[in-house]
């Protein structure tokens, strides 16, 4: 080869060169992958806690679930005696009460308690409704036709077995009132008691603590009511009675001429100690809101104070053993 052709077979190549060395020039520059980031996802929103709404007291007055709405029925016994009940000062009764007390007074200290506890509850005198249960019915098993009951009803494990029965509104101790001409006035313990004959009102505890606590040689009496009690103590029926100590003391200063009080029995202790309760219906949502009102009558006095105006009593001696 010429050095002409040589010199022509040079310039195509360098050309392509040229052209090779242009073209990757020209070659734009790929800029990074870059993975675009996602929107941040929307947050789920929180739905606001409501304010708490306020409890509904169960105690209160429009919560309560009486046998009439907006009233509370009382029961109590006929006759209604005092020191418990006490007559109308215009001697006017309300039906059926017709002699000793009347539970509307507000007078005697159960009917003045009554309506204590009804007050707290959010009750007045007016919504109050006062119905006749006879004792013995109060604890008995079944429906009841008052939301609570008074009438110096004792607690006893046994009674509580059939209904409701409320923490104590007073403390009592049982006593024996004869006539004074009566040999049992002599007696200055329960040994002493023994050989004499005993009667109480069915069903209370005054009977229970002539068999459990005397336990008398002849057998107990057992009347309907203190009434029909009195009266064959009165015959000379039997040699004494035995009843609560305010019952005794009204006995023997209003009821009873030429009675007495011959003396009481030993107060048991702590819980055993005998105390009157308000009955309620098995069950009854009640329950809770009569001993709060108790409670709360204790706490501000009340109670202590009706006990003094109404149950107050000269000095009465204790059986020894």
């Amino acid at each position: 080869m010429n050095r002409s052709a040589s010199r022509f077979l040079a310039l195509p190549l360098a050309a392509l060169m040229v052209a090779a060395c242009s073209s990757a020039a020209a070659s734009p520059t790929l800029a990074p992958l870059i993975t675009p980031t996602p929107p941040p996802a929307t947050a789920t929103p929180v739905a606001a806690t409501p304010a708490p709404s306020a409890t509904a007291n169960p105690c209160d007055k429009a919560t309560l679930k009486t046998l009439a709405a907006g009233k509370l029925t009382i029961g109590t016994d006929n006759p209604a005696y005092p020191p418990y009940y006490a007559a109308p000062s215009d001697g006017k009764y309300h039906a059926p009460w017709k002699d000793q007390g009347d539970p509307y007074t507000g007078q005697g200290f159960e009917s003045a308690v009554a309506y204590a506890v009804a007050g707290k509850l959010g009750f007045s005198n007016a919504d109050v409704a006062w119905t006749v249960v006879p004792f013995d019915n109060s604890f008995a098993p079944g429906a009841k036709t008052f939301d609570f009951y008074i009438a110096q009803v004792s607690y006893t494990a046994e009674r509580a077995q059939a209904v409701d029965m409320s923490d104590g509104y007073y403390f009592v101790n049982q006593s024996v009132v004869a006539l004074k001409s009566n040999p049992v006035t002599s007696a200055k313990t329960v040994t002493d008691l023994k050989k004499y004959k005993f009667g109480a009102q069915v069903g209370t505890t005054a009977y229970t603590t002539i068999q459990n606590t005397i336990a008398p040689t002849a057998k107990a009496s057992v009347y309907d009511t203190n009434d029909a009690a009195i009266a064959a103590l009165k015959a000379k029926q039997i040699d004494a009675l035995v009843v609560d100590l305010p019952t005794a003391d009204f006995i023997t200063s209003v009821q009873l001429d030429g009675s007495t009080i011959v003396g009481q029995f030993a107060a048991a202790q702590g819980a055993s100690a005998e105390h009157f309760s308000l009955v309620l219906a098995k069950g009854s949502s009640l329950t809770t809101c009569v001993n709060q009102a108790i409670g709360a009558l204790k706490g501000d006095g009340t109670l202590d104070s009706l006990t003094k105006k109404w149950l107050a009593f000269v000095s009465v001696p204790t059986f020894g053993q």
